[in-house]
């Protein structure tokens, strides 16, 4: 069974670049699980997927984040990186790390990582 940790600092000042990695354990960014993908859940609201990495590095944004949005991969350290650019109070939520097996399917979540916007 895959198991996803995030990590990345709680607090993040507008405008500035939120960076999460997420390390995986007991599975491969490139096997098994071959597709990687970042969920948020702002405070009060539904779970908004953000975007998706495939095993080949092919990448699968929301059209809304597309422009601030960039999911990367690091095969040799089984981690992938989530980086949101010029981010405002709405960005503010629990950001979770996601593995599937297609590029529809979110079958293993991290426990997710509170990320506050604020100056």
């Amino acid at each position: 069974q895959v198991q996803l940790q995030e990590s990345g600092p709680g607090l993040v000042k507008p405008s500035q670049t939120l960076s999460l990695t997420c390390t995986v354990s007991g599975g491969s960014t490139t096997t098994n699980y071959n597709y990687w993908s970042w969920i948020r859940q702002p405070p009060g609201k539904g779970l908004e997927w953000m975007g998706t990495i495939s095993y080949s590095g092919s990448t699968n944004y929301v059209p809304s984040l597309k422009s601030r949005t960039d999911i990367s991969r690091d095969a040799a350290r089984n981690q992938f990186t989530l980086q949101l650019t010029s981010v405002t109070p709405e960005d503010t939520g629990v950001y979770y790390c996601v593995a599937g097996a297609s590029w529809a399917d979110f079958g293993s979540w991290g426990q997710g990582t509170q990320v506050i916007v604020s100056s």
